[in-house]
């Protein structure tokens, strides 16, 4: 894979700070407001269960929280975030419409919490865009127009439709309502006394990461909090190492939930307040997450959702008897896609 800019050996720690981004002392987001956002989101994406699963623990060697966020309309997190968003677009009335770019489940989320308030919703996806959740997407209500090989050339089709209909562009990660909904997972996630030692959670765009991390670090300064990305979509891990914007040109995973190639620079700035660390794995780990997470705690997710189980799986002795808690983001997954990528990991 070539990385576009600042090659990666060519960045070294100790190299003069003026080419290296500052981390910021403060991040976008805020605790009073990620508090609030709860009244703005439909119940039945909030409280989520969360369990252990001794069986996974046994095979992890460590003990392990899943905040599964698959129960819900759309199988995914991406509905607390787009709640925010709507609720607050219904109370300002000036936008007829919203577009977003999304791989799938941002647009379902969009389109479901869109239809709850009779607001029409365009969603730009990719041409190898998953069948089922392009399916989803048009079921919940959603205009879909499908081109390009991943998600930018969308993101670009979707600026110019606002541009061109005067509709409110939802950019995930970049709109800070899609991180402080993604962040109310981390009010329930650590409700109890007992806190986590590890929290790892997937990286994508960034509004899960930089949301439930920053809960994290504001009620469990204590927690160590790794994200983990795809090494087939490694553009925020890269920018995250050397805290400046890395974009490549290509990606190739099994992940489309996670996988982009232009990190958000706004975003980068709060991950580097929020996360003490960003690893890679590749596709056969995530494989093995998913099959794990089937066998030992009966979920089906999606591969997105496998990335926290995954970086135990390529670093045991990291985490070996720490308590861990991860996020089980999505479900969004054909079953002969399923059955394919768990039996291809045996």
């Amino acid at each position: 894979m070539e990385i576009l800019e600042h090659d990666e050996e060519r960045l070294l720690p100790g190299q003069a700070a003026k080419e290296l981004r500052e981390v910021p002392k403060q991040t976008r987001l805020d605790l009073g407001r990620i508090r609030d956002a709860v009244n703005s989101i439909d119940p039945a994406f909030l409280r989520t269960p969360q369990f252990e699963s001794g069986p996974l623990d046994v095979a992890l060697g460590c003990s392990v929280t899943l905040k599964v966020e698959t129960l819900n309309p759309v199988r995914s997190f991406k509905g607390r975030g787009t709640e925010l968003v709507m609720s607050r677009l219904v109370s300002e009335r000036r936008y007829p419409s919203v577009v977003c770019a999304s791989a799938g489940n941002l647009g379902q989320a969009l389109a479901y919490s869109g239809s709850r308030r009779g607001i029409p919703v365009a969603v730009f996806a990719a041409a190898s865009a998953t069948a089922l959740k392009i399916e989803r997407m048009r079921s919940l209500g959603a205009t879909v127009h499908l081109d390009g090989d991943d998600i930018e050339r969308p993101r670009a089709l979707a600026r110019e439709f606002a541009q061109v209909e005067g509709a409110f562009l939802v950019e995930d990660s970049l709109d800070v309502d899609t991180c402080e909904g993604a962040a109310t997972i981390g009010l329930e996630l650590l409700a109890s006394a007992q806190r986590p030692d590890v929290l790892i959670i997937a990286l994508g765009g960034g509004a899960l990461a930089s949301g439930v991390g920053y809960v994290t670090r504001e009620l469990s300064p204590s927690t160590k909090v790794v994200a983990v990305q795809p090494t087939g979509a490694p553009a925020m891990a890269l920018s995250w190492r050397k805290r400046t914007v890395v974009n490549t040109d290509t990606i190739d995973t099994i992940a489309d939930g996670v996988a982009g190639r232009h990190p958000i620079p706004e975003v980068l700035d709060d991950l580097l307040t929020v996360v003490d660390d960003v690893v890679l794995v590749d596709d056969d780990l995530i494989k093995r997450g998913m099959r794990l997470l089937f066998e030992r705690a009966g979920l089906v997710v999606e591969p997105s959702a496998a990335l926290g189980v995954a970086a135990i799986l390529g670093d045991p002795e990291r985490f070996a008897g720490l308590s861990v808690a991860t996020v089980v983001c999505g479900s969004n997954v054909t079953p002969a896609d399923f059955r394919a990528w768990t039996m291809e990991s045996r």
